[in-house]
């Protein structure tokens, strides 16, 4: 009885699992494909992924939900570039950054339209807005130990304030980045160029500050 009990629990997992994973592709496929995620409807993502309504909210709260899912989907991957990453680090530290910022620019360019969406939805629902804001502190905190390491072995200056600085690095980078994306065609070469212009904005202007005279 236990091992059929624990067969029907794996296969009702999997049957989940498969359909929160049909829904997600199906809301990308549509964003892709230019849909609005707002003027989306739970019918029309529910009938494409081959469920009821019912059935849809089974498996998601809400299409906030939906929209919280694929930002983490989205967010994954971009905090992985670097983790073992600093600016002391063998690596030319400039070189580096730039292309950590390409490979966060192409990331976000494989999936424009869920990336799009999430940004738009973030302007008016706060619970999106927060969880985007919890993924950026994550960012802010790790580049405020960097440049506090920095400090500490005389490479930037005394007078920067690490966690200031921080912020305006990983809030300004981030709107940089997203304009850029969704505002210009997919074009790599130009990709490369802002990529490696945002780091040496942040290399010569926070990493390697010159002390005041």
């Amino acid at each position: 009885m236990a091992s059929t009990t624990r067969r029907t629990s794996a296969a009702t997992a999997d049957r989940r699992a498969a359909a929160e994973a049909r829904t997600l592709g199906v809301v990308e496929k549509l964003l892709a494909e230019g849909a609005s995620f707002t003027e989306l409807s739970v019918e029309r993502i529910a009938s494409q992924a081959g469920l009821s309504r019912s059935t849809f909210y089974l498996y998601f709260r809400d299409k906030t939900e939906l929209i919280l899912r694929l930002t983490a989907s989205l967010k994954s991957g971009t905090f992985e570039v670097g983790r073992d990453w600093g600016p002391d680090g063998p690596a030319d530290g400039l070189t580096w950054l730039g292309d950590a910022y390409l490979r966060i620019i192409r990331h976000y360019r494989s999936r424009p339209g869920t990336y799009a969406a999430i940004m738009e939805v973030a302007g008016y629902d706060r619970t999106v807005r927060e969880a985007l804001e919890a993924g950026q502190r994550r960012f802010i905190d790790r580049v405020a130990g960097h440049l506090a390491e920095e400090q500490r072995a005389g490479r930037t200056s005394p007078a920067l304030d690490p966690e200031r600085a921080a912020r305006v690095i990983v809030w300004g980078g981030e709107q940089v980045i997203a304009r850029h994306v969704m505002d210009t065609e997919d074009d790599p070469a130009e990709d490369a160029r802002v990529a490696h212009e945002l780091a040496a904005a942040h290399w010569y202007g926070t990493y390697r500050r010159l002390s005041p005279a």
